[in-house]
């Protein structure tokens, strides 16, 4: 006679499916939306703005730099030049270059190599400077540049700007030689801490150095300071002119 009792294992099973309780479906906390959806309203706005004022702030940046070298443009070196001065006191410098020799390589080689080549020097330039320093393309191949010297340092960072930017740059492949003509000024040297004073005197001081041919800059004394000028730009060199207006 068969045995129809089930094995006592299927009956524990039984047994506990049967005390088994499922939770009733309001005992399931779902996340309100109403915070989310707040939450949401004013992060995603908030996103979109700062984007947008950061593609502003590129586009803005970009509009005060010269489109060859990509340095700050004059308006933006006037500003910054004048602060430094008066933060840097005595142990401000400021440079005046021009380089010499461009025009027939710009002529020679084409205006994307002359354009090669402004870029090196500007950037060389800056780097120079420093980040607390600030260089600008003025006009041409001139370029400018304020920013500090230790003291009893002068001589060393001048010589070190002179083989900065004597170094040659490869333009499509061929070594360009690259000859540059700098003049310095300093406050303490032109009796005076006006950017337009200082420029002045680095101008001239630079024309010196052009004409000559000697040495590897040449600094300006309180006598430079005096050359006619507009602006700061000795009458006569390009652009001066132009800054009158």
């Amino acid at each position: 006679m068969m045995n129809h009792e089930k094995p006592q294992h299927m009956v524990k099973e039984r047994l506990a499916m049967k005390s088994f309780k499922v939770p009733p479906l309001k005992s399931f906390k779902v996340p309100p939306l109403r915070p989310l959806l707040i939450a949401l309203t004013v992060l995603v706005p908030t996103a979109l703005w700062f984007i947008d004022s950061m593609r502003l702030r590129r586009r803005l940046a970009a509009a005060h730099r010269d489109p060859v070298t990509r340095l700050p443009d004059r308006a933006t070196f006037t500003t910054a030049a004048r602060h430094l001065l008066r933060q840097r006191g005595e142990n401000a410098l400021v440079i005046f270059c021009d380089m010499a020799g461009f025009k027939a390589t710009n002529d020679q080689y084409g205006h994307d190599a002359g354009n090669q080549i402004l870029a090196a020097t500007g950037a060389r330039l800056a780097a120079w400077a420093g980040p607390h320093g600030i260089a600008s393309r003025l006009y041409g191949d001139e370029f400018a540049a304020v920013t500090h010297f230790a003291p009893g340092q002068l001589t060393d960072r001048l010589a070190q700007l002179h083989e900065e930017l004597h170094q040659p740059v490869v333009v499509g492949g061929q070594v360009r030689e690259v000859a540059v003509s700098i003049g310095a000024a300093t406050p303490t040297n032109l009796r005076s801490s006006d950017l337009s004073c200082l420029l002045r005197g680095a101008d001239v001081a630079m024309y010196e150095h052009k004409n000559e041919r000697t040495g590897l800059y040449r600094v300006a004394t309180h006598a430079h300071a005096d050359a006619p000028s507009i602006h700061g730009r000795r009458i006569g060199r390009p652009g001066a002119a132009s800054l009158a207006n």
